[in-house]
């Protein structure tokens, strides 16, 4: 029995109601998938080169006759880049940056407010533990050790626990709490692998004894 053209017609739009639309709208959302998902990558990419070139430049600008970074260049760079890249590794790593320029110049409360708003959102474990350690610094510098001790409290990873009893042990003497620096150095020491260098260490473990004679 032989299917007329209208009859072919009718089959094909009903098909084509049925599948026709949904495989095309499928397939341009595969192609929306791919090529959005390639442009996606390639804004990735220049994010990443944009933020990099920023950072380097931040960098640079320690490059001069004294060794002392413009603080302008300084701030002005680290703000494009917490405005550009906010919480990328960059902007935090620049703002680490910022805050060093800072303590160096002895601008303490600049410092601070820089490694807080570092440490409330670390972009990683390791920029989390390097601006807890060095806020803790800067706070026993503005007279805060019992703030700076506060923040070394609680589990440090692994890979950072021996520096963090190390300083543990630094604030705690300049509490004057020998028996209690000298347990966190010895924890620090323990803390380290059998090749590691322990001779600063040692050595505050030695005057620490020294005192105690």
């Amino acid at each position: 029995m032989s299917v007329s053209d209208d009859e072919q017609l009718g089959q094909f739009k009903d098909w084509w109601q049925r599948n026709g639309k949904p495989l095309v709208t499928g397939g341009l959302l595969a192609l929306v998938v791919v090529f959005g998902w390639q442009g996606w990558q390639k804004y990735q990419g220049s994010q990443s080169q944009g933020a990099s070139s920023l950072y380097q430049q931040l960098l640079e600008t320690v490059l001069t006759p004294s060794g002392k970074p413009d603080q302008a260049k300084v701030d002005y760079l680290a703000g494009e880049l917490a405005k550009n890249f906010g919480g990328t590794t960059y902007a935090q790593f620049g703002q680490l940056f910022q805050a060093k320029v800072n303590v160096d110049a002895g601008r303490l409360d600049a410092a601070a407010g820089q490694l807080q708003a570092v440490l409330a959102k670390p972009a990683s474990t390791t920029i989390g533990e390097l601006a807890r350690q060095r806020l803790a610094r800067v706070l026993a510098a503005q007279g805060k050790t019992d703030d700076g001790l506060k923040l070394l409290d609680g589990e440090a990873d692994k890979a950072y626990l021996a520096s963090r009893e190390e300083l543990r042990g630094d604030l705690l003497v300049k509490l004057g709490r020998a028996d209690d620096a000298a347990k966190a150095y010895r924890k620090a020491k323990d803390a380290l692998a059998d090749d590691a260098a322990v001779g600063d260490l040692q050595l505050k473990l030695d005057d620490l004894a020294k005192g105690d004679a």
